[in-house]
């Protein structure tokens, strides 16, 4: 039994070709059992095994209908011993077949992972493949000899470096995932715990860990630590949690926070390695009660955007265009086509205060009764109903993150219509909205440029079907 566990868990027992296949299709066959379980005990439904190939299927099956977030909780942590499995016995089997075992890494990289396995399950054991002893003490380089009295064939000598390296990682991406499901699906929170906190302490638990029983150089240090986000990210992509564009727009900051904390804890470790502790529980401590903490205080700020465009067109001829519009063309700009929503047309029900305006977007309509209606200077209205923010651009069928609704909420907006000198007219667009995604100083930023962008759609068709008058 030890023996199993040290080659399913471990990271010194060999991985032979043979064991590989063997372990790899009974696992992938227990896991399918695991999650078809998790999600017959939410849905009643299952999935078929062909089905269970793709991971967009996998999460998002349209067959399961609506699902309550918490079954994707169930998964994503019941995953993760099938990750430190799959991940620790690719490292190994690299290291068996005598190439690279960074090459094992490959199995967290979604759709790559798939080409290493195969490659995996190709490559022969190598048995004049060993790692230098003398990397053992200083985490040096690789090679193969067959001078020496080779390794024991039990046994795969992985350099305390590569070791302490996954150690650090399996370190950092557990933290992360943690304080996502936490944050996200626990508390309902995309905070300063989530985005600032987290990534911080990522890389700081995972230089510790890597210099805890050797220093390292303090790049590899930083290099681990942005892998470690890198890796997280993928695996939160892998698992159609999160879209590109989102896990591009959080990733710059993320980076800069997670190479600062492993910064920060490579000095501390190297300056106390002989005479105090340094061990970062603390920051793990403080984590979950940050985040819940935030979740029970934060309040989001009513914000205000306006963007205007001038119209050579009188405000009454420009009245009739700003209640009511035609299909606007197709968006031109990339933004558009990684999901961000679009306008496409505006209707109205009625005339006057109590009128009913429909906004459609790409992803659905805005319904938005009139409170204003000052012909033809001003119409104002509130937001009863939008539809999410955004399609998430992925390479999965559908992604249903929960910040697409709920958290980027419009509450209203309206029109001015300002006349100008000439028969001219300043077309005003204002959109009030909350944003519940922190720190609202950062994310503020992707919003408002995003709403100046829809603005800026809407007002030029208006002033083009205007003009053409």
């Amino acid at each position: 039994m030890s023996q199993v566990a040290s080659l399913l868990f471990g990271l010194r027992a060999r991985v032979p070709r043979r064991s590989y296949l063997i372990w790899g299709f009974g696992l992938a066959v227990v896991k399918f059992l695991v999650d078809t379980g998790i999600v017959y005990a939410f849905t009643k439904k299952t999935w078929s095994p062909m089905a269970y190939l793709l991971p967009s299927i996998i999460l998002r099956n349209e067959n399961l209908g609506s699902v309550p977030e918490l079954m994707h909780v169930f998964l994503a942590a019941a995953a993760m011993p099938f990750l430190w499995i799959g991940v620790t016995m690719s490292v190994r089997r690299a290291a068996d077949a005598g190439v690279s075992p960074w090459i094992g890494v490959g199995f967290l990289v979604p759709f790559f992972n798939y080409l290493t396995i195969a490659l995996l399950c190709i490559l022969p054991t190598k048995e004049a493949a060993r790692w230098n002893p003398s990397a053992i003490r200083g985490g040096g380089a690789y090679r193969a000899s067959g001078d020496e009295e080779p390794a024991p064939p039990s046994v795969v000598d992985l350099p305390s470096g590569v070791r302490a390296a996954l150690t650090g990682l399996a370190a950092c991406i557990s933290i992360g995932m943690g304080m996502l499901g936490l944050s996200v699906y626990g508390l309902g929170a995309y905070g300063v715990a989530l985005f600032f906190a987290t990534p911080f302490t990522m890389g700081a638990v995972s230089s510790f860990i890597y210099n805890a029983q050797y220093p390292r150089p303090v790049w590899h240090t930083l290099g681990l630590a942005l892998l470690g986000t890198v890796l997280t990210g993928s695996i939160v992509l892998l698992f159609a949690i999160e879209g590109v564009l989102c896990l591009a727009m959080a990733f710059p900051i993320a980076a800069v926070l997670s190479i600062v904390g492993a910064l920060l804890a490579w000095a501390i470790t190297s300056a106390t390695r002989n005479n105090s502790p340094r061990n970062p529980v603390a920051m793990l401590l403080m984590l979950p009660a940050l985040a819940a903490g935030e979740a029970k205080l934060a309040e989001p700020t009513l914000r205000h955007v306006t963007t205007a465009i001038e119209i050579d067109a009188p405000p009454e001829r420009v009245w009739p265009n700003v209640i009511g519009f035609s299909d606007l063309p197709a968006p031109p700009k990339w933004i558009y086509r990684l999901g961000i929503a679009y306008p496409m047309r505006a209707t109205i029900q009625g005339t006057g205060v109590g009128a009913v305006r429909h906004c459609e977007f790409s992803t659905g309509p805005f319904v938005e009764p009139i409170t204003v209606w000052d012909e033809p200077h001003r119409l104002a209205f509130d937001v009863t109903s939008q539809p999410p923010s955004m399609t998430e651009w992925s390479p999965y069928q559908s992604v249903k993150a929960p910040h697409l609704e709920g958290y980027m909420v419009s509450k209203g907006g309206e029109f001015r219509l300002v006349p100008l000198p000439g028969g001219r007219t300043r077309l005003e667009g204002t959109t009030n909205y909350t944003l519940a995604i922190y720190p609202e100083i950062y994310w503020v930023t992707y919003g408002e440029v995003l709403l100046h962008g829809i603005h800026t759609r809407v007002l030029e068709h208006i002033k083009v079907l205007s003009e053409s008058r």
